[in-house]
């Protein structure tokens, strides 16, 4: 799975709110611009987090863990998908756009955790490394690996929120029913409204 070098994800944080602002304006979904590198036609599970500034609140957060879509297109999709369709959240509103932030996480694609007892999940994950995504039957549920850094999760706690993220209870990821998969993700954010773009560290 390639790299993502810094001057791919300023494009695609720019990107993200470019859908955005032209949807306001024209109600018009944008397509992949002429310019767009070759390597985000690449297929790439993505997400995009829009928070208020300064701030920092979550205002949408919307995206796709598997690798369905190129990542231009992919990107588009999720930004417009977060501003708008985030069910914990109203839409966003164009008033907000100067007020807001955009971060996006380009995902690896996720891996299924094989353990012999799920007691040992903890020691397989590596929070400031690995995001989660929890499932057992319908219920499925993802956080980002950055979460856990913010929040100061441990891994039995990032565990934990996953499971209540899936709407199970918290232990259900001592179910040996459970099935649990880590991913990694390159972060870029925007550290102003409308400003330069920056790698997001998370370790």
């Amino acid at each position: 799975m390639s790299h993502i070098a810094d001057e791919e994800g300023a494009f695609l944080v720019k990107l993200a709110r470019r859908a955005v602002a032209v949807y306001f304006s024209s109600k018009r979904v944008i397509d992949p611009p002429p310019d767009t590198p070759r390597k985000l036609y690449e297929k790439r599970g993505v997400f995009v987090t829009i928070e208020t500034h300064p701030s920092r609140e979550l205002r949408g957060c919307i995206g796709f863990p598997e690798p369905v879509y190129p990542l231009v297109e992919a990107t588009i999709r999720a930004s417009l998908a977060s501003a708008f369709e985030d069910p914990r959240f109203p839409p966003l509103d164009r008033s907000e756009l100067n007020r807001v932030v955009f971060e996006v996480s380009v995902l690896t694609p996720p891996q299924l955790i094989k353990a012999s007892k799920p007691i040992e999940y903890p020691s397989k994950i590596k929070v400031g490394v690995d995001g989660l995504i929890i499932e057992r039957g319908l219920f499925r549920g993802l956080l980002l690996p950055q979460v856990a850094v913010e929040y100061g999760w441990d891994e039995e706690e990032f565990l934990t929120q996953c499971c209540l993220k899936a709407l199970l209870p918290p232990d259900a990821w001592l179910d040996p029913n459970t099935k649990v998969y880590k991913f990694q993700a390159e972060v870029f954010e925007e550290e102003a409204p409308e400003g330069s773009v920056k790698r997001r560290k998370l370790g």
